[in-house]
């Protein structure tokens, strides 16, 4: 790509950037125009465009869902700087996926703890139907984007359960987390194979509002995936 591209390109991104964040024209789970449409109204060419929403993806703004179209992203917080993530060979995305990870070690076991304690019985409900979703992706494909997503979901809402809106803006973390360990692509049938169990475990304790239990039991499901992504601490 040339220089020049690649300065309209993050220019561009810039001011999409900005339509989502402060002129708020579109919000959380909202489908941008098409292509066509959206390079008109920027008046640059097509590959510039896509080189922009490339790096909004990386930032967690926008999410691109194959044969679909390009979404703002449902967990981006307008609050959050969101700062471009590395990318390039595979040893920098196992730093980035590393990094991540021990993020999500320090707060995400908390996090479940606090929803234990705080969650409303229809909360539980949803997580558990939300955890029920993803067993079933599992089986389904364990590499798909339906189980990426449900992923998401499920983890997300044990978030927004612990009624913590500064844990609840960690979202996108968890989110971008979620997916640079598919887009790694390594050993996803052993992650799945642990997750599948752990993701019972969690649940079981949840439903017992057993805040100790579903924290460590938190601790060990982030530490299996760790563990297959042959990320060391």
């Amino acid at each position: 790509m040339s220089e020049h591209i690649s300065t309209l390109s993050q220019k561009t991104a810039d001011i999409l950037k900005k339509q989502i964040t402060d002129k708020k024209l579109y919000k959380p789970g909202d489908r941008l125009p098409n292509e066509n449409r959206l390079s008109e109204s920027f008046s640059v060419s097509r590959t510039t465009l896509r080189e922009a929403i490339k790096i909004l993806v990386s930032e967690g703004i926008l999410v691109v869902r194959r044969g679909k179209g390009t979404y703002v992203n449902d967990t981006f917080d307008r609050s959050l700087g969101n700062a471009p993530l590395p990318t390039g060979s595979v040893t920098s995305q196992k730093v980035t996926l590393r990094d991540l990870y021990e993020v999500r070690l320090i707060i995400e076991p908390k996090a479940a703890a606090m929803a234990a304690k705080r969650a409303t019985d229809g909360e539980i409900k949803e997580i558990l139907k939300l955890g029920k979703r993803v067993q079933a992706e599992i089986k389904k494909n364990a590499a798909g984007d339906g189980r990426m997503r449900s992923e998401c979901d499920f983890h997300t809402a044990i978030l927004k359960a612990s009624h913590n809106d500064y844990i609840s803006s960690f979202s996108p973390v968890l989110v971008k987390t979620i997916e640079n360990t598919f887009e790694l692509n390594e050993n996803l049938e052993l992650i799945a194979k642990d997750a599948y169990q752990d993701h019972i475990t969690i649940m079981g304790f949840l439903k017992s509002r057993d805040p100790e239990g579903v924290e460590s039991a938190m601790i060990i499901h982030l530490r299996h995936a760790m563990e297959h992504e042959d990320l060391s601490f």
